[in-house]
């Protein structure tokens, strides 16, 4: 029973469907409105709309010659005589000097902060310990180790400490600083 009212309904769907197409169908006339623009519709003025081989073929032809302006640019190019007055005005003004650029530094230097107070060695035979502060934090270095990251320790002397940048290979020195001591325990 159950099918027989799902194929009743259906039946019932397709004759409604007919008849609102049908009725729709013949409603469709032409509105007045697109009656009156096709009686109003004049050609254009051209005799024959044809394509014109020859016209086509000559234009296609032509070789473009560019006069040195930028299409896509909305500044005109300078005219000749524009591009003269300014070489004119170029030519009368004097050149200005430019300085040489300061000469590349010859020693490296360590930072200001950077204080070397003294030195010491541990057994006989062991190579020297260089002791330096920045203020806050004390460094023991040896001969042929870096400080920083940034600096060979080179010589530990009595009165002052060679080292080099290692960035730059440049060499340095740095006085021996007894003030610069951090006060003993």
């Amino acid at each position: 029973m159950k099918q027989k009212q799902q194929v009743i309904v259906l039946v019932v769907l397709v004759v409604v469907a007919v008849l609102i197409w049908t009725f729709e169908w013949r409603q469709q006339t032409p509105s007045p409105m697109t009656s009156t623009f096709i009686t109003d519709y004049k050609p254009l003025g051209e005799e024959n709309p044809g394509i014109r081989w020859e016209e086509l073929y000559r234009a296609q032809k032509t070789e473009y010659k560019s006069n040195g302006r930028n299409p896509f640019s909305p500044i005109a190019p300078p005219t000749p005589e524009d591009v003269k007055r300014d070489n004119d005005a170029k030519a009368h003004q004097p050149t200005p000097v430019i300085p040489p650029p300061p000469p590349p530094p010859t020693r490296a230097t360590a930072p200001a902060n950077l204080k070397f107070f003294g030195y010491g060695a541990v057994p006989a035979g062991s190579p020297r310990l260089a002791f330096f502060t920045d203020g806050e934090e004390e460094y023991i270095v040896t001969e042929g180790g870096t400080l920083l990251g940034r600096y060979k320790i080179i010589k530990i002397g009595n009165t002052s400490l060679e080292f080099q940048e290692i960035s730059s290979g440049l060499p340095g020195t740095m006085p021996l600083d007894e003030q610069a001591a951090p006060p003993s325990a």
